[in-house]
């Protein structure tokens, strides 16, 4: 197995709308995104930290770092997973997120997990 395939996470990201908590008169919209983070490589890694970029329709953009995710650093060792929730208010309704996840191996070398772009969308507003 190459170095690549050693230090190896897949990112997977379903997004929702929540009407409920949204305001579209006052230009909020809010979205529920569920990410499952699986380490595919072959060894142990743990989640330090996440870098978001979010980008709304009107040209406004956003950076997030910070520490783990929902308050917790998971250590994955291979073929484990590691499931969350979290959302994001946008005041357009189209937007998207990308990012990465920062890793630490148990071996010590460290590695990012990219997570491409996905949108955030009111339902009926994209074709």
């Amino acid at each position: 197995m190459g170095e690549s395939r050693k230090y190896d996470i897949t990112v997977t990201v379903q997004t929702q709308y929540l009407a409920e908590q949204s305001d579209e008169d006052a230009n909020r919209h809010v979205f529920a995104y569920h990410i499952s983070i699986v380490n595919t490589g072959s060894v142990a890694a743990q989640l330090l930290t996440r870098h978001w970029i979010i980008s709304e329709a009107d040209g406004k953009t956003q950076e997030v770092r910070g520490q783990g995710v929902v308050g917790e650093q998971p250590q994955l060792k291979p073929g484990e997973a590691f499931a969350y929730t979290s959302g994001v208010a946008l005041s357009s309704p189209v937007g998207t997120m990308h990012g990465s996840y920062q890793f630490r191996a148990d071996d010590g070398q460290s590695f990012d997990a990219p997570v491409e772009s996905f949108v955030l969308s009111v339902p009926r507003i994209l074709h």
